[in-house]
């Protein structure tokens, strides 16, 4: 279902089986259990938990109707670009297809570079992402790039900061990308 297509209604009925405790917000645990990835494996608990941080508006660790809403269109956003790469269709992006996704985002990386992106967030062993690690490691690049950004005020590329600010940088992000 697009956007446009997706009422209220449908919504509400997802997310009220989605809350398994009936309790009015979905955790971590019941978003993970309904979120397929399309390899019959659970969903990456890790992404779950940086989804729940960027939706959670209030800091309650879990989400609420409003909130879901805002998730179901930022996955189904993310699903719509994983298929559009996913170009030999086989439900997980190699790493030819995740260097084109990311050079149609803008970004311009080497070789070892997505060799090492695909082996961080390949659990499955084969070279491959699944739909759901592909959200993580797009989103992680995303917030490493703003971070890098507020520091690159030249805009050339580079950087130079001390030891104590980049300890500062990675582990703020860190906290960023894996809030729970």
């Amino acid at each position: 279902m697009s956007n446009g297509e997706t009422s209220d209604a449908f919504l509400q009925q997802v997310f009220r089986k989605v809350d398994a405790d009936g309790s009015g917000a979905i955790s971590s645990n019941e978003l993970q259990s309904a979120l397929s990835n399309g390899t019959w494996s659970p969903f990456n608990p890790e992404t779950v938990r940086m989804m729940i941080g960027m939706f959670d508006r209030d800091g309650s660790s879990t989400i609420d109707f409003k909130e879901f809403r805002a998730l179901w269109f930022y996955v189904t956003e993310w699903e719509k670009c994983f298929r559009r790469f996913d170009l030999d269709g086989s439900g997980t992006i190699d790493k030819h297809e995740l260097k084109i996704a990311l050079s149609s985002f803008g970004y311009r990386l080497s070789d070892r570079f997505y060799d090492l992106l695909i082996k961080k967030f390949d659990r499955s062993g084969r070279g491959t992402v699944a739909f759901d690690d592909f959200i993580q490691a797009c989103v992680s690049i995303q917030t490493l790039t703003t971070a890098f950004s507020q520091h690159d005020h030249l805009k050339t590329g580079e950087i130079t900061i001390n030891y104590e600010d980049f300890l500062l940088l990675v582990f703020s992000l860190k906290t960023r990308l894996n809030s729970s």
